[in-house]
């Protein structure tokens, strides 16, 4: 008996130093602050879920749906050439839609490097007829453009024979049945130095997957000191679908606005103190899948930014680029269209925060910057809204063109009278002034 305690009195030696690392405050530097403070203002984003699963056409999750194995998925990279991609046009297509920043996907669930990777041979330089880093050239062109640029990263990685005890997902990849996590965690984060490295300053780093093996030790704090080591400036999130941990810059949530639960993803997540984020798709897929039609309308979109702002949440919109390097015609229309729309309404969502005395309602949202009020009619026809009391409005006017907007003030609200014939097809934006 007395071996025994002894035993765990010395376990608990071993484990409170790292229990006590990983409850131990995060304090953000001046740098990092700074950047959270542009990341809320910048509201818009462009989503890129792109790698060799493109070729198959079957959306991002191929290997884990069609039950591949790694010897069958092995001969993806070989059919991968994206001669026509070209990081210019991206990156313009982006300012054109009025977003601020871009999230790709550095590396997907299939453990495949968008990036000359010097960890393994599973890259695009080393295992595809293309041989260049899509990476590199996307990261200079958007310090070129001046545009931000995030890199998603996946926690579990289906490829990887240290990725063990087996989550979850991609239970027929034929990985043995054997392996050392910490060691596939110390190779995660090598990439992840490469990554803060060699590829300028980057904006911050977006994680998916740690929700395959909730109770692992991820080694999440580990992870997160060393990025705000290697750049301070950088922004960590994580989609774990959880309270925020310490160490995290900004919260996402997946095809939902905060507080919303319609995917189930959301159940557990309690929204933080940290800056806010959702992304959804323009059909249902995140990877290119061409069999997948379902487009959200230009009108729906823009429903969806406005609706984020007035959650005090950033979009992040995605698109899934085809194996060619090119961008689907129906994505791009949109992109244009929404970017068309923000050249006259944009004050209406960027640098604004959601109102604290009006939160989302059916019939659309409210954002608020300075002295200014942003009612956005998104869902009502009738001539007049009624919302709750806004005391501090003294008038009202439509963003579009200026024309005054009847602003009334009864006992136990605000009514705007909205005139006839003056309706924005996306967002009628009216414009409360409060001095």
């Amino acid at each position: 008996m007395r071996r025994v305690v002894l035993f765990f009195a010395l376990l608990a030696t071993l484990v409170a130093p790292f229990a006590s690392r990983a409850e131990e405050p995060y304090t953000p530097t001046a740098a990092n602050l700074e950047a959270r403070k542009w990341f809320q203002d910048a509201r818009f984003g462009l989503f890129i879920h792109w790698g060799v699963y493109s070729v198959l056409a079957k959306g991002e999750w191929v290997m884990n749906n069609d039950r591949m194995g790694i010897a069958d998925y092995e001969k993806l990279p070989p059919q991968f050439n994206p001669v026509k991609f070209n990081a210019a046009e991206w990156v313009s297509l982006a300012k054109a839609a009025g977003m601020r920043y871009i999230t790709i996907t550095s590396k997907h669930h299939d453990g495949f490097a968008m990036w000359n990777t010097k960890q393994n041979s599973w890259n695009i330089v080393d295992a595809t007829p293309y041989g260049k880093d899509i990476l590199k050239q996307l990261a200079d062109e958007c310090q070129k453009q001046d545009m931000k640029l995030f890199f998603y990263h996946s926690h579990l990685d289906w490829y990887n024979k240290e990725y063990f005890p087996l989550g979850r997902t991609g239970l027929h990849s034929g990985r043995p049945p054997y392996g050392n996590f910490d060691k596939y965690l110390d190779f995660m984060d090598a990439q992840l130095t490469e990554l803060l490295t060699d590829y300028g300053p980057i904006a911050g780093i977006w994680f998916d997957g740690i929700w395959d093996r909730k109770g692992a030790n991820w080694r999440l704090r580990q992870t997160y000191d060393l990025i705000h080591k290697l750049q301070p400036a950088a922004l960590v999130g994580n989609n774990h679908h959880l309270k925020p941990f310490a160490g995290e810059d900004f919260q996402m949530f997946e095809k939902d606005l905060p507080g919303q639960n319609t995917t189930g993803f959301s159940g557990e997540a309690e929204i933080g103190e940290i800056p806010l984020e959702s992304c959804d798709t323009i059909n249902g897929a995140w990877g290119y899948n061409e069999s997948d039609k379902r487009f959200k309308s230009t009108r729906q979109l823009v429903h969806y930014l406005a609706r984020a702002a007035g959650h005090d949440a950033n979009f992040l919109l995605n698109v899934g680029p085809k194996p060619d390097g090119t961008i689907q015609d129906e994505f791009v229309t949109r992109l244009r269209e929404m970017g068309a729309w923000l050249v006259k309404n944009g004050e209406s969502i960027y640098g604004t925060r959601g109102s604290k005395e009006v939160s989302p309602r059916n019939w659309g949202a409210v954002t608020e910057k300075g002295d200014k009020i942003y009612v956005h009619v998104l869902d009502w026809d009738d001539a007049v809204l009624a919302m709750p009391k806004i005391a501090r409005a003294k008038s009202a006017r439509l963003l579009m063109d200026g024309s005054a907007v009847k602003l009334e003030q009864v006992p136990n609200g605000t009514l705007l009278h909205l005139p006839a014939g003056k309706r924005d097809p996306y967002d009628t934006v009216v414009v409360l002034e409060t001095r």
